[in-house]
């Protein structure tokens, strides 16, 4: 159980934090900032959570079932994020000390789901350029925090260890947020915007 009683410590005035371990270490160490960039995802997800929210309540037919169904899985992917950070703060997680951490199952969970979002769409013929609707641009956000947080994670990978699971869970996330952001510009009706590669060379005529 968690127990919290006051905000501030004053521990960390100095530039140093706690890990889950006990460990003193400085706050710009990679493992410090790999958990960083977990927890700023998870509060994008949170974002786009409140845009699901504005969207249902101008929802027609099924669009309505989409939204809730998506929104049960951020709700159960912001707790595994949250274990993913628990684990990325205990430097045992590797030798399976962690207590919290993310496992192949939950990747396989999130596989399953972007599949059955990406069944329903047309294949890609062009880049698309981040949009597509409140919902939609959101999951883009989302996507590319995601990925920094990736690239946190395999730099705190080259110079200690950390789990495959981890790693392949952010990977395969990033992913999922991608199909996400194309699901919910097609489910409500928002344009994708496309790469445009011509405009260049049309400009350059003129």
């Amino acid at each position: 159980m968690v127990y919290i009683s006051k905000v501030y410590t004053k521990f960390g005035d100095q530039g140093d934090t706690m890990l889950a371990s006990g460990d003193t270490v400085g706050k710009d160490t990679a493992r410090v900032a790999s958990y960083g960039e977990v927890d700023e995802l998870n509060a994008v997800l949170g974002m786009l959570r409140v845009e699901l929210l504005r969207a249902q309540s101008s929802s027609v037919g099924d669009q309505g079932a989409f939204l809730g169904e998506l929104d049960l899985s951020l709700a159960r992917i912001q707790q595994e994020l949250f274990d993913l950070g628990a684990e990325l703060a205990e430097p045992g997680a590797v030798a399976g000390k962690a207590r919290l951490r993310v496992e192949d199952s939950d990747v396989t969970r999130i596989e399953q789901e972007l599949d059955a979002l990406n069944d329903a769409l047309s294949p890609l013929t062009s880049f698309i350029l981040p949009g597509g609707g409140p919902v939609g641009a959101t999951a883009h956000l989302a996507r590319t925090v995601c990925r920094r947080a990736e690239r946190q994670a395999v730099s705190l990978s080259r110079h200690e260890p950390v789990r495959g699971e981890a790693l392949r869970y952010l990977n395969r996330l990033s992913d999922y947020l991608f199909v996400v952001a194309r699901a919910a510009a097609h489910r409500l009706g928002h344009a994708e915007v496309l790469w445009d590669t011509r405009r260049r060379s049309g400009s350059a005529s003129t």
